[in-house]
């Protein structure tokens, strides 16, 4: 019999490309997009396999919706969340609402309709900066901004769930995924999308942090095979590359592969306040090798050009506001 998984935040960066995956895999896949007037779908709209699944539109924030969307699921995906830290730092209560409250809803739900499997989707932020490296499941949590403090709780509120009520549960902490669809508030799609744009001086914030980058399909391939790994129940597992570049070195990549020789000049709205940064995220990925036998399939060579390729295309690039920073 065909699983039934349901996917929260289908519509975004990351869920829509799991999404993708999860069809091409062959499961019965329930994909949740915010509702909306415009009756978007977001990034769901032109996936391949449109037709093979079932969008609903909803809020996680709606405990009765909640229940009713998880009924007879025997995975659910929650990735639903406010995710951008510049805008955090200006609506921190919508972020509780939002990636506390809608996680609580989620995992509430998922034990009252007995769900067989929950991963939770967890990420890097809620480490900080790191104080060792590279950086394993036992690393400290800092709440360096409302956004990864939001995350923490989140975390928090799901392990509960596994420990009071023995929901099977696992936290999956992606470090930094980057790929086709993703916002241009990160790193790397503000400067591939300025530089496609044709701009002659790109503007990017500090470019001294370190990071680990993911392509969003080795990510999603982490998030499938937690899933179906009974070891990694009650377990917070990373997903990373096991590598580190800084942003400087990573603007410095994107050039080169873009045959280009554009400058780029500091924008100081871009930065973070000075306790707030992040200054190095490098991931120890030994816990989800030795669980699933997981690897990264992409370099970030690999990747980075395969985010090009789809960011050049005019059709992609018209979604994009690159005149303007993306909070």
């Amino acid at each position: 019999m065909t699983e039934k998984i349901l996917i929260t935040g289908a519509d975004g960066f990351i869920g829509s490309h799991l999404t993708e995956l999860l069809i091409r895999e062959g499961y019965e896949v329930k994909a949740l997009a915010q509702y909306n007037s415009f009756n978007s779908w977001g990034w769901l709209e032109n996936i391949n396999g449109l037709e093979h699944i079932e969008v609903l539109t909803g809020d996680v924030r709606d405990p009765h919706y909640c229940k009713h969307i998880t009924k007879g699921m025997d995975v659910v995906f929650h990735l639903a969340a406010l995710i951008a830290i510049p805008y955090s730092y200006i609506a921190p209560d919508s972020y509780i609402d939002t990636n506390v409250k809608g996680t609580l809803n989620i995992c509430q739900a998922a034990m009252e309709n007995k769900v067989g499997r929950v991963i939770h989707t967890s990420t890097s932020e809620v480490y900080g900066s790191a104080t060792y490296v590279p950086i394993d499941e036992k690393h400290p949590l800092q709440a360096q901004s409302p956004y990864s403090a939001s995350k923490i709780g989140a975390d928090a509120i799901a392990m509960s769930f596994y420990n009071a009520f023995e929901l099977p549960l696992t936290i999956a902490r992606p470090f930094n995924t980057y790929g086709p669809r993703q916002s241009a508030r990160a790193v790397i799609p503000t400067i591939i999308s300025q530089m496609a744009s044709g701009r002659a001086l790109i503007e990017i914030g500090d470019t001294t942090p370190t990071r680990d980058f993911n392509f969003v399909t080795d990510t999603c391939r982490g998030l499938l095979a937690l899933a179906r790994c009974e070891k990694a129940v009650g377990e917070v597992v990373n997903i990373g590359s096991n590598e580190e570049i800084s942003i400087g070195d990573t603007l410095n990549l994107i050039r080169e592969l873009m045959n280009s020789q554009v400058e780029w000049v500091i924008d100081k709205q871009r930065f973070r306040p000075e306790k707030s940064e992040v200054n190095r995220l490098w991931c120890d990925n030994t816990k989800i090798r030795e669980l699933t036998g997981y690897e990264p399939v992409f370099s970030l060579k690999e990747g980075l050009q395969k985010t090009i390729d789809w960011f050049t295309n005019p059709e992609h690039l018209s979604k994009y506001k690159t005149n303007i920073y993306n909070v």
